[in-house]
């Protein structure tokens, strides 16, 4: 398991104390997301109409996420999930990055839409929800059914799974935000999967990355996001392209 160090106890309280305005409206109102399955064409952010579009028969990389990963209010090639694409251009990875953000989806949202997300050659899935859970205060125990259902259903398609931690609001208690907190990391050790802890690490609360909202990043905000994730992203893509590397002499 690929793991950034947990968030040090100072560190989560103030993290605490700006995500309470983070989920206010980070991913908009997620009252429609319950019950559909794909969403319409016309709300997908896909890389497959921008940058990446020369990619489509390439593996593929989906991340799976609410506004902060669809890259509100920015263009779509600023968003964390193209800026990952340009790491992996970069390196001569050849993959193309999925961006499966959708404004107001709380983790049901996600599991709701996760056969669309997974369709076509799907090799990594980097599951980034949980956000409009804790602002609703919705069960612990219910987000952690959710995330854990669409783990299971990626992994049964032998789908790598990258899971990226969010913090609950301060406002539902201390109780409520520690076992919110305790989901991802608990995740991930049953599920043998690369930990982000905190998807916003170093840029929530910091007026200079974050939009005139104080909310949704900046693209300067949006590329240290990317970085975060790549941290933990690019070890599990040399992983699984190990593993799939061809040994041997093939059968005649």
């Amino acid at each position: 398991m690929t793991q950034i160090n947990a968030l040090p106890g100072v560190r989560l309280a103030a993290c605490l104390a700006v995500v309470a305005a983070v989920v206010v409206v980070a991913c908009g109102s997620s009252d429609d997301t319950q019950q559909r399955g794909a969403p319409p064409a016309s709300s997908r952010t896909s890389l497959a109409n921008g940058p990446a579009a020369a990619n489509l028969g390439e593996p593929r990389i989906v991340v799976l996420g609410d506004s902060l990963t669809a890259g509100l209010g920015l263009r779509v090639e600023d968003a964390y999930p193209a800026v990952l694409q340009r790491h992996l251009d970069a390196e001569g990875l050849k993959y193309q990055v999925i961006n499966a953000g959708i404004s107001g989806d709380t983790s049901a949202g996600g599991l709701s839409r996760l056969d669309w997300a997974l369709d076509g050659d799907v090799r990594v899935l980097v599951v980034a929800l949980g956000a409009n859970d804790g602002l609703r205060g919705l069960p612990v125990s219910q987000l952690k059914d959710n995330l854990g259902r669409i783990i299971q259903r990626a992994q049964a398609r032998g789908v790598t799974v990258v899971l990226a931690g969010m913090e609950a609001p301060p406002n539902w208690g201390d109780e409520y935000t520690k076992a919110f907190h305790d989901i991802y990391p608990a995740l991930a050790k049953q599920y043998h999967l690369a930990l982000v802890p905190f998807l916003l690490e170093g840029v929530a609360g910091i007026d200079r990355l974050n939009q005139r909202d104080g909310i949704h990043p900046t693209a300067e905000g949006d590329r240290m996001v990317a970085d975060t994730v790549w941290k933990v992203l690019e070890p599990v893509i040399a992983a699984r392209a190990a593993r799939e590397q061809p040994t041997g002499v093939p059968k005649s």
